[in-house]
């Protein structure tokens, strides 16, 4: 089972990193989203927050953790990369991240108990059920970044192998979409 679970866990670190390729700086950094949603972003805080749970919480704390989510640190700061945190530094330090979880994974039992210190109720934990969790975080971020990707320039889906979209050129894809927004518009007055 842990097996598994490591397997969901890299094809999602994977499609997130994928979101990247082919595209410049600014396209990776620019907020696409009234909240900011950036690629990069998105890249950088899915590793904060697997370091923080395959680290911390099991008494392993990665060394070199970024700034963002301690005392101090300015709101956001896990959202978005700085002028010096580069796409390579980012990358990087991502896939730092996922050698010490790696590690922490193969070392420890399922049943293996942590502790979550910023949950506030409940924070007794096993590693099985962090796992579960990192994978759930990875995964909807990994969506986010399908969809602002999208907004870029149009390329979407699941992993490079396999976009697990429809089977449709350019003009049935504006058709699709056009019946959509036809329904939608069907319920604007009322509801």
């Amino acid at each position: 089972m842990k097996d598994e679970l490591r397997y969901y866990l890299q094809r999602g670190r994977e499609a997130l990193l994928w979101k990247l390729d082919g595209l410049g700086e600014y396209d990776i950094r620019r907020p696409l989203t009234p909240t900011g949603t950036n690629l990069l972003g998105l890249v950088k805080h899915v590793a904060m927050v697997e370091g923080g749970y395959l680290g911390a919480t099991f008494g392993r704390p990665l060394p070199g953790m970024l700034p963002g989510h301690g005392e101090g640190d300015a709101l956001n700061a896990d959202m978005w990369a700085t002028a010096e945190q580069s796409r390579e530094f980012i990358v990087a330090f991502y896939r730092r991240v996922w050698a010490h979880s790696d590690e922490t994974i193969a070392a420890l039992d399922l049943d293996a108990p942590g502790s979550v210190p910023w949950w506030p109720d409940n924070n007794a934990v096993t590693l099985h059920r962090i796992l579960i969790h990192v994978i759930a975080e990875t995964d909807r971020h990994a969506g986010h970044a399908d969809i602002v990707r999208e907004l870029i320039d149009g390329a979407a889906g699941l992993r490079a192998d396999n976009d697990n979209l429809a089977t449709g050129d350019p003009a049935w894809w504006q058709t699709y979409r056009r019946q959509l927004e036809d329904t939608a518009a069907g319920f604007r007055d009322g509801p």
